[in-house]
């Protein structure tokens, strides 16, 4: 398996480390209402939770352009460094929303973004 795939099973997850930040540590937090609690919630928690619904949000496009990319036979080493890329931009991007940094925090999802419209060039000059 290639480094860009494995890329694809830690952005797949990492939604639920955010979703952990969101709930966890909280003594209010009650796992038979998940969601009601997270709609109560406020500060650092909210952003998390924010922050963990914008990587779902985003998670269907990287994995698509990683497998178009890998289909297309594009250049291996540019598909594995994009994908990782991806992957560490979107970490920045969560510590950046969770630690209220929105200037940050916008500019490392466009570099995301283009990380992932990268991928499908790629797999065009394939």
């Amino acid at each position: 398996m290639t480094t860009a795939y494995w890329c694809v099973l830690a952005a797949a997850l990492m939604p639920y480390a955010f979703a952990g930040i969101a709930k966890f540590g909280d003594r209010r937090y009650d796992n038979r209402a998940p969601r009601e609690f997270l709609a109560s919630v406020d500060g650092r928690q909210k952003r998390a939770d924010w922050a963990q619904q914008n990587s779902f949000e985003a998670f269907p496009a990287f994995a698509a352009a990683v497998i178009i990319a890998h289909l297309a036979q594009g250049s291996q080493a540019a598909v594995n460094a994009l994908a990782v890329a991806f992957v560490l931009l979107r970490l920045i991007y969560g510590w950046a929303y969770i630690n209220d940094r929105p200037t940050l925090r916008s500019l490392v999802w466009i570099a995301a973004l283009g990380c992932v419209v990268a991928l499908f060039v790629v797999a065009a000059r394939a």
